[in-house]
């Protein structure tokens, strides 16, 4: 794919943030754009100054809701260069979400290669450690006419931006409420594509359960109201004394973690059990009042690891290690985010380097 990079003027550049930028609040100077029709394929690629989208009324996304996106992130390593971790996941990742959602595919390497160019041009924009750059590509429907149909024409776009701490608590326990209630997704919907109307169903939700003074919400499966999905935008893991992580199996209403997947295979290396199982939300409560799960987590890409504090379920709390973070949680988050930021060498093969000031990436 040949990429038209357009030259910025001086009245388009903004200066980078020094600190303070928060999470998903600050965008760099620039954006990858490209569009679909089906008489052309993908046409039009450019990275050019980060702009306001126009759409009319009458367009698709608007009514019905077909867009889809992803998230990863750029970590600045101890050398000055860049790395980004497991991109190739969020790629895929994508394609079989707008396959679900009647979308088009793109070329997997050619977007990875859209989004390195793109922080090539932006490399300023990347933090140092604790920060990172988070990366989300999106791709929305742009027919504008109305009719319940996959739309003929698509946008596909990348912004980037610099990050810190995903909750207020930084890497401490969240409090956790438990919706017996409604329900985010079910087998056979979708659940496990990473669309925008997943996150709408979660808002009231999600609101609610601050208004009763808990950061997230704890997701269970939509036919029996029984079994523990998902924790927020994460998936979630349970320690058991200390030795076994457990992460409910993933079953079609379940997003597929990059982190969720990462820790699965370093939580083996580093010498605990980890299973993937259905857990049944009553049993996993009872475990915790008997204090055979010691500890809980939520993971992905925006918070990495967010220890659990408490549950609250159907008027009762049930606290989780005195409300601190425990030994695992510390664990796992350290080997992870030192692979991710290059502090140590990474024998999986899971980080792309990408050298400052220079074109081609090292894998």
């Amino acid at each position: 794919m040949d990429i038209d990079i357009v030259p910025l003027s001086s009245t388009q550049l903004r200066p980078v943030p020094v600190n303070g930028h928060g999470f998903g609040s600050v965008f760099s100077n620039r954006m990858f754009t490209q569009e679909y029709s089906e008489e052309e394929g993908w046409h039009n690629a450019e990275i050019g100054a980060y702009h306001s989208i126009e759409l009319a009324p009458s367009t698709a996304v608007l009514h019905y809701g077909q867009a889809i996106f992803e998230g990863t992130k750029a970590y600045r390593r101890p050398d000055g260069d860049i790395n980004l971790f497991r991109p190739w996941e969020n790629m895929r990742r994508f394609n079989q979400s707008a396959q679900r959602m009647a979308m088009p595919q793109v070329d997997e390497e050619d977007h990875l290669n859209a989004i390195l160019k793109l922080i090539e041009l932006e490399q300023a924009w990347v933090p140092d450690a604790p920060g990172a750059l988070y990366i989300r590509p999106v791709m929305i429907a742009t027919d504008e006419a109305l009719g319940v149909h996959a739309s003929s024409r698509y946008l596909h776009y990348v912004i980037v931006g610099p990050v810190g701490s995903y909750f207020r608590e930084g890497f401490n326990p969240i409090p956790v409420f438990i919706s017996d209630h409604y329900v985010r997704a079910v087998v056979g919907g979708i659940g496990a594509a990473k669309t925008s109307g997943n996150y709408a169903a979660s808002m009231l939700v999600g609101r609610e359960a601050k208004e009763k003074g808990y950061s997230q919400v704890l997701w269970l499966d939509g036919v029996h109201r029984r079994y523990v999905e998902e924790v927020g935008a994460m998936n979630i893991c349970f320690v058991y004394e200390g030795q076994q992580i457990v992460t409910p199996a993933l079953s079609g209403s379940i997003l597929p973690g990059v982190t969720r997947k990462s820790i699965i295979t370093l939580g083996r290396d580093l010498g605990y059990e980890v299973r993937e199982a259905r857990i049944d939300v009553h049993e996993m409560l009872a475990d915790i009042a008997a204090g055979k799960i010691t500890e809980v987590f939520g993971c992905g890409t925006a918070a990495v690891i967010a220890p659990v504090g408490k549950f609250g379920y159907k008027g009762k709390e049930y606290i989780i290690n005195d409300y601190q973070t425990g030994p695992v949680s510390r664990h796992l988050y350290k080997e992870l985010t030192d692979l991710q930021y290059g502090h140590v060498p990474d024998p999986y093969g899971w980080t792309l380097r990408l050298p400052v000031n220079a074109a081609e990436p090292v894998f």
